[in-house]
C-alpha cells in the first residue's frame, strides 16, 4: 500500500495498513531546519520569507521539503498558492487580491487591510483569476511523487470574505448589520473557490484543505446560527463540488471546535484537521464523530514540539494513536504546522514515533 492509498483510505474513515503520516504546512525556516539532516548545508538558502529568495533560493527550498519528505516516507505533503506578493515596506505586503498583511517573525502573515471597505467597494471589486504560475508547487510535487497523497491549501468562504473586508471582526459584524454584503462576499469567493478546486484537481490533487480558522481556544467564533446562515451552505456547496470531482476535502480550524462539528460533518467535510489538545480531547472527539468523519492532527506544536523533549513527544504520540487510531480514520500531524518554532528534532521523533507505533496490529499491545 503506497502513502496515496493509506491517505485516501483514511479520509474515507477506513483503516489502512498502517497510521498515515502527513502535515497541513512547513513554512521556510522549518524546512530549512529539518532538511538540514539530511541535506548539505550549502544546497539550502538563507532562512527568510519565499517572496523575498531568488529563484535559485526558492528552488533549494523546495528541494529540501522534497529531500526530506522522500527521506522521512512521508504519505502526503501539501501545496500551496504561488500567486504573487509584494513587499510594501519591511513590515507589510500586498496579496494578488488586494489584502495588506503585517507580516511576523514568528507566524504567518496578519491581514490588516482589505480592498472591500463597504458594498460600493464590492460592486467595484473584481476577484484576480486564479493563474498557471499560482499552481507551480502542486506541478512539481504531483510530478516528483506519483504514489503520495498532494493535499492542496487554500482558503474558504470564510477566510476570503474577511481577508477582504481586511478584518474578521468587520465581517462578524457584517453577519448582524450588514447580512447582505456577507452573502454577497459569500457568493463570491465561494465561485473563486470552484476555479481553484477545478484547477487543483485538473493538476493532480488528492485532497482540498480548506483553511480559516471558525474557532478559538473558549469555543467558536460565530455562533452555529450564524454559522449555519452565512457560512454553512457555502460550505456544502464546495464539498458537493469538490465529491463530484472525486476528491476529497478537509477542513481546518483551531480552537475548540465542537458547537460546530455537526454542522462541518452535514455540510460534507471528509476530514476535520487539527484537533487542537488545549481545547479538544482527541479520545471524547473520536468517541462522538469518528464514526463520521477523519480526524487529523492533535500532536501539540504550541508547547509540545516547541518545548518538549524528543522522548515527551514519542509518549504523547504513542498516547494519541492508541486513543483516536483504532478502527481507522486517523491521520497523524501536528496540531497546526511545523512553524518557526517547533525543534526539528522533535518533529523527526515524531515520525520515528509514529512508524513505531503506528502498525495497526501492534496498537493494542504496546
Amino acid at each position: 500500500m503506497n502513502g496515496r492509498e493509506r491517505i485516501l483510505i483514511a479520509l474515507e474513515r477506513g483503516q489502512p495498513d498502517i497510521v498515515p503520516l502527513w502535515e497541513m504546512g512547513f513554512n521556510e525556516p522549518s524546512i530549512i531546519g529539518i532538511a538540514r539532516y539530511f541535506v548539505e548545508a550549502d544546497d539550502l538558502p538563507e532562512p527568510k520569507l519565499v517572496m523575498d529568495m531568488t529563484d535559485e533560493e526558492r528552488f533549494k527550498l523546495l528541494g529540501g521539503l522534497i529531500t526530506f519528505v522522500r527521506e522521512l516516507d512521508l504519505e502526503g505533503v501539501t501545496a500551496t498558492s504561488l500567486a504573487p506578493r509584494e513587499r510594501l515596506d519591511h513590515d507589510h505586503i500586498r496579496d494578488a487580491l488586494g489584502v495588506v498583511y503585517h507580516l511576523s517573525q514568528v507566524g504567518e502573515p496578519y491581514p490588516v487591510d482589505g480592498p472591500i471597505r463597504d458594498a460600493a467597494d464590492f460592486k467595484a471589486f473584481h476577484m484576480r483569476p486564479p493563474e498557471e504560475a499560482d499552481f507551480l508547487m502542486l506541478d512539481v510535487l504531483r510530478s516528483t511523487f506519483p504514489e503520495r497523497s498532494i493535499a492542496y491549501h487554500m482558503p474558504g468562504t470564510f477566510k476570503l470574505s474577511w481577508t477582504l473586508r481586511g478584518a474578521m471582526e468587520k465581517l462578524l459584524m457584517d453577519y448582524i448589520l450588514n447580512p447582505d454584503l456577507a452573502h454577497d462576499l459569500a457568493r463570491m469567493v465561494t465561485d473563486y473557490c470552484f476555479r481553484l478546486i477545478e484547477m487543483a484537481f485538473a493538476k493532480g490533487a488528492d485532497f482540498i484543505t480548506l483553511e480559516g480558522d471558525l474557532a478559538y481556544n473558549p469555543g467558536s467564533l460565530m455562533s452555529p446560527a450564524h454559522y449555519d446562515e452565512f457560512i454553512g451552505p457555502y460550505h456544502q456547496e464546495i464539498c458537493e463540488y469538490v465529491h463530484r470531482g472525486g476528491g476529497k476535502i478537509v477542513k481546518h480550524s483551531d480552537g475548540r471546535l465542537t458547537p460546530l462539528f455537526p454542522a462541518l460533518i452535514k455540510a460534507g467535510f471528509d476530514g476535520i484537521h487539527p484537533i487542537q489538545p488545549q481545547c479538544m480531547d482527541i479520545g471524547e472527539t473520536k468517541r462522538e464523530f469518528g464514526d463520521q468523519v477523519c480526524l487529523l492532527g492533535n500532536i501539540d506544536c504550541s508547547f509540545l514540539l516547541v518545548f518538549g523533549t524528543p522522548d515527551e513527544v514519542r509518549e504523547s504520540v504513542k498516547e494519541t494513536i492508541a486513543r483516536a487510531a483504532p478502527g481507522g480514520g486517523y491521520i497523524i500531524s501536528s496540531s497546526n504546522s511545523i512553524h518557526p518554532g517547533c525543534r526539528p528534532e522533535n518533529y523527526l521523533a515524531m515520525v520515528k514515533a509514529a512508524r513505531k507505533y503506528g502498525n495497526y496490529p501492534k496498537l493494542t499491545e504496546e
